[in-house]
C-alpha cells in the first residue's frame, strides 16, 4: 500500500482560515492514501507550559489560563462546524486538565508537563477532524498514544521503535481499507504504564518521520508557512534565497545546528529507508518547495542559523588541576541529568567552555550539584551564530559590532557566540 505522510505544523491551524487551507490542500490528495500528522494550533503549547508552570509553582491561578484556552477552541470549533458534537469531546479533554489542577502537586514536574501539555494536539486533531469530516472527507482519527510507544523519560520520551512499528502498521493498513486519511497527533506518545509521554519540543515532525519509516512510506511532505528551506531565517534576514534540494546528511547538519524548520531527529529514520522529505508552502500547494534526498555532491550556498538565549558556562577545577577525563565525565553526566543540551563547546587546560540554551532552573540546579570542587564563570544574554559553507567577508559581517566570546573554525562550518556592545560615540568637546 503506498502512503504519504503529511505534518501541518502549529501556523497551518492557527485559525479558522489556516484550517479551511489544510481541507484544500488535503482534497488535492484526496486520491491517495495519507497519514496525516497535526500539531496544536498557534501558541496553544505555549499556553499550556504557563497552565503547568502557574499550578506547579503557585504563581497564578491556572484555571484563568485554563479558560481562555478552551474558549479559544471552543470558538474555533464553532466557527468551522456550528453545533458540532465534537463540542463534547473537547470538554472531555479539558476536563482532565482541570483534574489535575485541582489537587496539590504529587508528581514531579516533567510527568505533569506532558500529562497537561499534550491535551494541545489532542484539541486540535478533534477539531480539524471534525472539519473535514463535515467537507466530505473521508478521514479516521486516530489517538497516536495507541501506537506510538516510548519509554517514561517525560518531556523526552524516547521510542520504542519494536513495539511501535508494528502497531503502527497494524493499525494504519487497518483503517486504510476503508479510509483515505488517518489524522493523527504529533508531539506525543504513550509509555508502556499508559501514561502520555512527549517526544520534546517541535516534535511533530519527528512523529511524522517515525510514522513515514514504520510504513515505508513514499514521501513524507511538512507543510511550512515558509517556501521551503532557506539560507536564514526570512525574519532575521533580507534577500534570503530558497534551497531546491538538500541532501540528508546536510539537512541533519542545519538541524543540529539549530535550523528550526526540521526537528532534529526527523531525518535519520527517513535516511534510513530513503524516503524523501518534502519542505513545502502551506500557502502555495502547488510548489515543490525543498526536497531532502539521499543524493550527495551538490554544492550550497552559505547558510545561517541563529541561536539566540544562549549562556556560556565557563567551567575550571577549584584546585587549579587539569581538566582531564574524570573531570569531563562528572560534567557530561550532571548535563545528562539535567537535560542540559551543548550547543558549542571547548576545552582548553585548565577549563572547559560551553553554550548551552538558556535555562535559568536547570543552569543554577548543575552549578549547585558541581559542588565545591569546580569554579564557574556564567555569561548570559548570548546568541550562537552558525554559517555553513561560510566565507570570510560573511563571518566578518555577521560578528561586525559584537562581541565574540568563543569562536570555532572548521572546514565547512564557521560558529561563534556573541554578545551585543553598543557602538561607542565620541562625545562632543
Amino acid at each position: 500500500m503506498n502512503v504519504k505522510v503529511f505534518k501541518f505544523g502549529g501556523a497551518s491551524v492557527r485559525n479558522a482560515e489556516q484550517i479551511r487551507n489544510v481541507g484544500k490542500i488535503l482534497k488535492l490528495f484526496k486520491e491517495e492514501k495519507l497519514v496525516v500528522v497535526i500539531s496544536a494550533m498557534g501558541k496553544t503549547t505555549n499556553a499550556l507550559e504557563e497552565v503547568v508552570k502557574q499550578y506547579f509553582y503557585k504563581i497564578e491561578d491556572p484555571f484563568t489560563k485554563l479558560q481562555e484556552i478552551k474558549q479559544n477552541h471552543f470558538s474555533l470549533l464553532e466557527e468551522l462546524v456550528p453545533g458540532s458534537a465534537v463540542a463534547q469531546e473537547l470538554n472531555d479533554l479539558f476536563i482532565t486538565i482541570e483534574w489535575i489542577l485541582e489537587e496539590e502537586v504529587q508528581d514531579a514536574y516533567s510527568y505533569v508537563y506532558d500529562q497537561i501539555v499534550s491535551v494541545g494536539e489532542l484539541l486540535s486533531t478533534k477539531i480539524v477532524y471534525a472539519y473535514l469530516k463535515n467537507i466530505g472527507i473521508s478521514t479516521h482519527w486516530l489517538d497516536v498514544r495507541d501506537v506510538l510507544v516510548t519509554d517514561d523519560s517525560y518531556r523526552e520520551a524516547k521510542v520504542d521503535w519494536a513495539a511501535t512499528q508494528p502497531k503502527v502498521v497494524e493499525a494504519c493498513h487497518k483503517i486504510l481499507v476503508n479510509h483515505n486519511i488517518i489524522l493523527t497527533q504529533g508531539f506525543i506518545g504513550g509509555s508502556p504504564e499508559n501514561n502520555t509521554t512527549t517526544l520534546g519540543r517541535e516534535g511533530s515532525d519527528y512523529t511524522a518521520g517515525i510514522f513515514a519509516y514504520c510504513l515505508d512510506a513514499e514521501s513524507m511532505h511538512i507543510w511550512k508557512d515558509v517556501p521551503g528551506i532557506l539560507t536564514a531565517d526570512p525574519d532575521q534576514f533580507d534577500n534570503v534565497a530558497l534551497i531546491e534540494r538538500l541532501s540528508y546528511k546536510e539537512a541533519v547538519e542545519m538541524t543540529y545546528y539549530g535550523a528550526k524548520v526540521i526537528h532534529p531527529k526527523t531525518i535519520k529514520p527517513l535516511q534510513n529507508k530513503e524516503i524523501p522529505l518534502h519542505v513545502r508552502p502551506f500557502g502555495n500547494p502547488n510548489s515543490s518547495g525543498t526536497i531532502i534526498t539521499s543524493e550527495i555532491g551538490a554544492s550550497y550556498p552559505p547558510i545561517v542559523v541563529i541561536e539566540p538565549h544562549q549562556s556560556l558556562l565557563h567551567v575550571s577545577a577549584n584546585d587549579f588541576s587539569f581538566i582531564a577525563e574524570q573531570h569531563l565525565s562528572r560534567l557530561f553526566s550532571l548535563l545528562h541529568e539535567h537535560r542540559i543540551k551543548v550547543n558549542m563547546m571547548v576545552n582548553t587546560a585548565i577549563s572547559f567552555t560551553m553554550s548551552v540554551n538558556h535555562d535559568q532552573n536547570k543552569i543554577e540546579e548543575f552549578i549547585s550539584d558541581l559542588g565545591d570542587d569546580f569554579k564557574v564563570v556564567l555569561d548570559t544574554k548570548l546568541e550562537l551564530i552558525t554559517i555553513r559553507h561560510y566565507n570570510d567577508s560573511l563571518l566578518e559581517n555577521m560578528k561586525h559590532g559584537k562581541v565574540v566570546l568563543l569562536e570555532e573554525v572548521l572546514k565547512d562550518t564557521a560558529r561563534v557566540v556573541v554578545k551585543d556592545i553598543p557602538m561607542m560615540k565620541r562625545k562632543p568637546y
